[in-house]
């Protein structure tokens, strides 16, 4: 396709790879998608539900605070109950990065810089080589050293770079080389020139994410506006999408950006029209519904719904199922792109998701759809 449609193409920036668990990250591998836990780490219960709630909604790997004693010794039930890599976030006591690192995370996210003395730089990255740890420098503009702010006046690209080139040397100077790198702020444009400016300068993966961008609708437009013009430039090899939101709807959003630059798939893409006065049903409402009864469907498939005949034929024709809005209440189902059969407007929500749960069956059992649509129809 991208051979037909070459302003499809997004060349993704080389490197190399590292393994965070069982979990490629870089090289050739697909970009991840990445989120936090907020419960208190100390209770491992609170944190495994959270942890299973974002594990369903397809988080590659999940990360967790470690910031105590209590919560190291939480951290080891967490990472044996978990289905992903979990990394152990660590600020600046090198003991928990020891203990977490013993403990089974996957990779320590930690500044080197941060925790002291080259002798316990050495130690963080003696046990992260025992343990099979990848590590993560994590800069952030609204931490960045003192001597840096003092050399550029305040954040800006170059500072967040020199930073992360200095902590990539610590662990470089110890002979330690799977680490991945984030220069995150909360300025889109900083957080952008940054990664481009890193991008140049090194061959490690790196985590993308807009820091602190909000809440869930405006967290998700920066993110998706600093976080998706990377990933069409071709940089990036792991996302966190930063809300102020449950973690699950973080991965979610993940996931629609990678959806909707095509590279990644997973669950149902939902084409549907704004709505306006020519709907022939409750495009929003509809939407809705379906967005939520179909959270559970993981296989790759397309659904357009629209709410009139104008651009609704030409949408349907373009999806695996689509629906379109006809006149008293009967509505034309569209099946690989093909008009098929009406359906009415009390059976359509039920019908749709079951056409759509049918064909995910289908398609992951490896066969032709093989289900008689108009059995439940209303012709």
């Amino acid at each position: 396709m991208n051979a037909i449609r070459p302003w499809r193409t997004i060349e993704r920036r080389e490197c190399r790879q590292i393994m965070v668990g069982d979990v490629p990250v870089g090289g050739d591998a697909p970009i991840t998608v990445q989120t936090m836990t907020n419960t208190p780490t100390e209770d491992a219960v609170a944190t495994l539900d959270q942890i299973r709630r974002c594990e369903e909604a397809g988080a590659d790997i999940i990360r967790v605070s470690v910031p105590t004693v209590e919560a190291s010794e939480a951290f080891s039930k967490i990472t044996k109950a978990a289905r992903v890599p979990i990394v152990a976030d660590i600020h600046f006591h090198y003991k928990r990065a020891l203990e977490a690192a013993d403990a089974g995370a996957a990779c320590l996210r930690i500044n080197p810089g941060n925790i002291g003395s080259s002798d316990r730089v050495a130690e963080v990255v003696r046990a992260a080589k025992a343990n099979g740890c990848a590590i993560r420098i994590g800069v952030n503009a609204g931490s960045l050293e003192k001597d840096l702010l003092e050399k550029y006046g305040e954040p800006c690209p170059e500072a967040l770079i020199e930073s992360a080139l200095d902590h990539i040397k610590l662990l470089q100077d110890h002979d330690f080389h799977e680490y991945k790198v984030a220069v995150k702020a909360s300025d889109v444009f900083l957080a952008v020139a940054a990664y481009h400016g890193l991008a140049d300068a090194v061959d490690c993966p790196l985590h993308l994410g807009i820091t602190e961008a909000g809440g869930l609708i405006g967290g998700t437009v920066k993110s998706s506006i600093g976080i998706g013009s990377l990933l069409w430039a071709g940089i990036g090899d792991t996302i966190r999408v930063s809300l102020s939101a449950e973690p699950e709807q973080e991965v979610r959003v993940g996931f629609e950006m990678l959806k909707a630059l095509g590279l990644r798939t997973r669950g149902v893409r939902v084409v549907s029209c704004p709505s306006c006065s020519r709907q022939g049903f409750d495009v929003i409402r509809t939407v809705e519904a379906l967005e939520e009864r179909l959270e559970h469907i993981k296989t790759p498939m397309s659904l357009s719904v629209l709410g009139c005949v104008v651009n609704g034929p030409g949408e349907a024709r373009e999806t695996d199922i689509g629906i379109t809005g006809g006149g008293n209440g009967k509505h034309m189902v569209y099946l690989s792109g093909v008009t098929d059969h009406h359906v009415q407007s009390d059976d359509m929500l039920d019908h749709i998701v079951k056409l759509v749960e049918e064909k995910a069956a289908a398609i992951e059992a490896g066969e032709a759809v093989a289900f008689d649509p108009h059995a439940e129809a209303a012709e």
